[in-house]
């Protein structure tokens, strides 16, 4: 069953060699990166802790652990660098104007704990 954010069998067809572990590629061939990515978007997408990660993705560690390593060995900065290179997201637009922001984040002074009237 594939899941609104997950990676389908062609996205991932797309990047699988940009990453780590692939067959061929020097070190140890990784077990499954596709569901490794998924577990990373499931936590991104939904903010849970990593001690909460669903058990189709592996356990909660093993998972962290990696993604730490992938992130100190620059994976994540080369894969997202491929990706925005590519003709099909040259023109992409995002746009944060619809993120909504916690009230205390308007940057009011504070007097004394409490903000100050304009």
């Amino acid at each position: 069953m594939m899941r609104r954010h997950e990676l389908t069998p062609e996205q991932f067809a797309k990047i699988a060699h940009l990453l780590p572990g692939r067959k061929g590629h020097g070190g140890v061939t990784a077990q499954d990166n596709h569901n490794f990515l998924n577990a990373v978007f499931w936590i991104l997408k939904t903010g849970a802790p990593w001690r909460d990660l669903l058990q189709r993705y592996g356990a909660w560690q093993n998972v962290h652990r990696r993604i730490s390593r992938w992130a100190k060995r620059g994976v994540f900065d080369k894969l997202f660098q491929a990706l925005t290179d590519q003709e099909e997201t040259a023109l992409l637009l995002l746009d944060s104007s619809i993120v909504k922001a916690h009230q205390h984040a308007a940057g009011a002074k504070k007097i004394k704990g409490k903000k100050q009237k304009p």
